[in-house]
């Protein structure tokens, strides 16, 4: 057994518990308190055992769940960008990018390569993998707004060309679940007017 392998792995495994502490600005379906990103990630992957069959090309599963269990442990140096916050979105790159150098680097090279790799490839949206990934990373949130009478949207004023525009790429990964978030989350606050119309 090569301790220094073990020691790094494990020391990454600390270093992540701190997603836990990554608030976000989505509330959970109770309405009252916010899911952090590791229940954020956590949601998704069982989403992607569930929804894989809507993907709009054969996915790797497993890839597909990786993928989503590490794709905001960046968030731990980089903090949470709300998706609506263009002023944050400016550095959000850099700030994440930042963050993937140091905390892959804890593990054995191989394993940081691999991580690195994966981010990488969830970041640049091409992959059918990575396209399933990105409806899912959307989809979430809509759903627990709507859960929740559109409370997020409402606090932030949320715009209904600022939901499309985020979700421009939506259908990519999965055009049957974006036609149902539309349909059953969106339109549905919008006559509520949970979501401002422009």
């Amino acid at each position: 057994m090569d301790k220094q392998r073990l020691q790094s792995q494990v020391d990454f495994l600390r270093e992540i518990d701190k997603e836990k502490f990554i608030g976000r600005q989505t509330y959970k379906t109770d309405g009252k308190t916010k899911e952090n990103d590791a229940e954020h990630a956590w949601h998704m992957a069982i989403m992607t055992l569930l929804l894989s069959e809507y993907a709009n090309e054969k996915i790797d599963v497993l890839k597909t769940i990786s993928m989503l269990l590490i794709h905001d442990l960046v968030e731990i140096d980089a903090g949470d960008t709300y998706c609506y916050d263009e002023d944050a979105k400016k550095t959000q790159a850099q700030r994440e990018k930042a963050c993937a150098d140091r905390l892959f680097n804890i593990l054995p090279k191989d394993q940081a390569q691999k991580m690195y790799d994966l981010w990488r490839e969830f970041e640049e949206i091409k992959t059918p993998e990575a396209k399933f990934a990105r409806t899912l990373d959307c989809f979430q949130p809509m759903m627990l707004n709507d859960a929740t009478d559109g409370i997020s949207w409402v606090e932030h004023k949320v715009k209904l060309s600022q939901i499309l525009n985020r979700n421009s790429h939506t259908q990519e990964g999965s055009k049957i679940l974006w036609d149902y978030a539309y349909n059953n989350f969106i339109l549905p606050n919008v006559e509520k007017t949970k979501i401002e119309k422009d």
